[in-house]
């Protein structure tokens, strides 16, 4: 007996097929056929859910980050509530499965390959560096009251990106916890 999929499980897998397809083709080597290839399913299928590939791949881009932003939440919520504690898991979290992935960095590098092309995947990495960067913000608030969060969260965002890009490659010279370690002395220079 064949099962039907419901509808948001058919959307979710053509997401779930276009982020694998993206890892593994990157931006070039995305299709209608290759993702629906991926996800097992007719080519039109793709097209009942969204406008398009492009639409597609901005939704996946949403999704992903969705679920770092979750990861991000889940490592502050483990971290008790010390600020200085929460502040680290955030911007630490990042070292770690599920975010520090050579899956995940694949389909990254290819969201960001259409950041300057495409203003719909820019629109959605805009937002979700906006909200990564007020998730630091609230956190150094929370840290340092007197401190202005601004420059210190880009800052932050920026070693976190160089870090997590290395240690996702594989074979980074340096560990996760050394990662950490350097994070928080950065830290230290910027808000104590």
């Amino acid at each position: 007996m064949v099962t039907r999929q419901r509808p948001d499980e058919r959307r979710q897998g053509l997401l779930e097929a276009t982020a694998r397809c993206l890892a593994a083709r990157g931006a070039a080597g995305v299709s209608v056929r290759t993702i629906c290839a991926e996800a097992g399913v007719s080519p039109g299928l793709l097209r009942h859910y969204f406008a398009g590939v492009s639409e597609a791949i901005a939704e996946t881009y949403r999704w992903t980050g969705a679920r770092v932003a979750e990861a991000l939440d889940e490592a502050v919520a483990a971290a008790g509530s010390d600020p200085r504690h929460r502040l680290l898991a955030y911007v630490t979290a990042s070292f770690r499965s599920p975010i520090a992935d050579p899956e995940l960095l694949a389909t990254w590098l290819a969201f960001w390959s259409l950041t300057r092309s495409d203003p719909a995947i820019a629109k959605v990495h805009a937002e979700i560096y906006a909200d990564f960067r007020s998730g630091i913000e609230a956190l150094i608030r929370d840290y340092r009251r007197s401190a202005d969060p601004h420059l210190p969260a880009v800052a932050l965002t920026a070693l976190i990106d160089g870090l997590w890009l290395e240690l996702s490659l594989g074979q980074a010279p340096f560990t996760p916890e050394e990662a950490g370690a350097l994070t928080e002395k950065w830290l230290g220079a910027l808000l104590d």
